[in-house]
């Protein structure tokens, strides 16, 4: 196989295609009149194909040439505003970046959820000990600059977010959405500040009985904005399996021989858990392990799963898969609050249909505890 002298000089995105049409190797050589070795040789850069077998290849993956190949960047860098509180580590630091309306965002990439997560880009030395809130930094950029503006940014706390994720990926391979965990609350007041496309939130109002739209016209008045719920789910209570401390509710967490985990200060769940323990009447102070806290349903499971903890506040989904069992007390209604002016933008679009596609939510179903049956409805359109 005659291999191009230029052969480091083009990025593909081949493989990349390939797989998310479900494509093998062999099923691609066939279809472009290749051996399986000539496609991986494209694949992994070893081999610069003329132009009939870029046509080729571009027609079989059913895109543009110029998605499949492209001269890479010599280093591309991009100006962004700094999300991240000033950074003690030395060195480089990792972001994620996308577009959010006409400002260029990025968040650095820290805590055990995104270990191992890519990043899109890196700060440059110089600027790494400059990286502070809301300063615009220069990173250089790991990813093609299309990409940021085919990104949709989502806050929240359900764990199904990163499973919309890669749904939409699959089936619109440009397109990616962007998790960034956090609490209800705090989802909301980023969306105000327009770091977000869609902030997902699960906040009851006791006063009016409804969830999320209550919250949100406090939180974001003045804000155009409307309400899509994404699913319903089982809130309650996790134990390790076959409960050997006999919890059968809220009434048991005063107990001394029962101690808890617990979701930081405006989660839904830890709203939720203080409601119960009012109804009651346990005082939070009589309640073992109540200030312990943790940032995710999957970190309540985990305290739960590896005896920690007897108990904590959570969902089903969440607890099946740890294999621990469930004390059910409440569905709620998870929903995704989305500011008009992002309603129509392209990725924002994608993700609905995406949520509202039969396959995600069979999938979702799957997991446990999560109902789809109202996915996709508006539950409310908010105008200043």
């Amino acid at each position: 196989m005659e291999k191009h002298p230029q052969k480091a000089a083009l990025d593909n995105q081949v493989r990349q295609r390939r797989q998310s049409l479900g494509l093998s190797q062999q099923a691609l050589a066939r279809l472009c009149g290749l051996t399986r070795q000539a496609v991986h040789a494209i694949e992994v850069g070893q081999y610069v194909p003329s132009t009939a077998v870029a046509l080729r290849l571009a027609r079989a993956l059913g895109c543009p040439v110029d998605e499949l190949f492209r001269l890479p960047d010599d280093q591309a860098c991009v100006e962004a505003e700094w999300l991240g509180e000033t950074s003690a580590v030395a060195g480089r630091l990792r972001a994620g970046l996308a577009r959010v309306g006409d400002r260029l965002l990025a968040r650095p990439l820290t805590g055990t959820g995104a270990a191992y997560t890519a990043a899109d880009g890196l700060t440059v030395p110089t600027m790494a000990a400059q990286a502070q809130l809301g300063r615009r930094i220069a990173i250089e950029l790991l990813i093609d600059a299309r990409l940021l503006d085919n990104t949709v940014v989502v806050l929240g706390c359900d764990p199904a977010i990163a499973l919309l994720g890669a749904h939409l990926t699959r089936r619109y391979p440009t397109f990616r959405l962007m998790w960034t965990h956090s609490t209800s609350l705090a989802a909301l007041h980023m969306l105000g500040q327009g770091e977000a496309h869609a902030a997902g939130t699960h906040l009851w109002d006791q006063e009016s009985g409804d969830y999320n739209v209550p919250y949100v016209r406090r939180e974001l008045p003045g804000h155009r904005l409307v309400v899509i719920t994404l699913s319903q789910w089982q809130q309650g209570l996790m134990v390790r399996r076959g409960n050997p401390k006999g919890i059968i509710g809220p009434a048991d967490l005063g107990r001394r021989d029962i101690s808890i985990v617990n979701r930081e200060q405006g989660a839904g769940s830890r709203m939720l858990l203080d409601m119960w323990l009012h109804q009651q009447g346990i005082a939070t102070s009589r309640v073992r392990g109540y200030r312990r806290e943790v940032a995710s349903h999957l970190a309540v499971a985990e305290a739960v799963a590896t005896g920690a903890a007897d108990t904590g506040p959570g969902i089903l989904a969440a607890a099946r898969l740890l294999g621990l069992d469930f004390l059910p007390l409440r569905e709620e209604r998870y929903d995704l609050v989305i500011p008009l002016a992002f309603l129509n933008v392209p990725p924002v679009q994608a993700l609905l249909e995406i949520a509202a596609s039969v396959p995600f939510r069979q999938e979702l179903e799957a997991l446990g505890g999560y109902d789809t049956t109202q996915t996709g409805t508006v539950v409310a359109e908010m105008m200043p």
